[in-house]
């Protein structure tokens, strides 16, 4: 029987970046290759709002539990002219799987070579069960139209997640149209 192993290029070196240090400046920008099997860079989002979220890893039970709160979200968002986008460091074929399995209707960027994680400070040290790695602190990015981040959650606990994004989404458009 053969077996395939799929590598991926782990960074070996944890983000110097602060992300709450990135409220109020311009979103870094970034290309990477998305589930809508083309190349999606930020800036291509110019005009809208955007929520970036970076997750550790599909088909885990907080990340599963995150992606389906964002598509069962996404009408109402989309609804007030703001996109949501997914980043982990898996491949494009696992976040296809997930896609699919999930019926998620939003973007999934594959971030392998951790690029926009590190610009974005989610790159970090992590401990589980006595083991230290590097990978994703789950983290997510409100993005105005202007491309200025202006709000940061991290270290993210799933539970009431989307409630906390959707008030901010909320009272970030009131207070844009005074």
């Amino acid at each position: 029987m053969k077996t395939t192993v799929e590598v991926i290029n782990v960074s070996t070196e944890e983000s110097s970046v602060n992300p709450k240090d990135l409220e109020g400046r311009q979103a870094p920008d970034f290309e990477l290759p998305a589930t809508t099997g083309e190349n999606i860079r930020l800036s291509d989002y110019q005009g809208q709002n955007v929520i970036l979220y970076f997750y550790p890893k599909d088909n885990t039970p907080g990340c599963t539990t995150e992606a389906c709160d964002f598509r069962d979200a996404l009408p109402e968002l989309n609804d007030k002219n703001v996109k949501v986008l997914g980043v982990s460091p898996d491949s494009m074929k696992k976040h296809e799987n997930f896609t699919a399995k999930h019926e998620l209707s939003f973007p999934l960027l594959s971030d392998e070579e951790q690029k926009a994680a590190n610009a974005y400070g989610v790159w970090k040290w992590k401990k589980n069960f006595g083991k230290e790695y590097l990978g994703i602190v789950r983290s997510t990015f409100f993005i105005d139209t202007e491309g200025v981040v202006q709000k940061v959650w991290d270290e993210v606990k799933v539970k009431e997640h989307i409630g906390e994004v959707s008030r901010y989404v909320d009272e970030f458009l009131s207070s844009s149209k005074k």
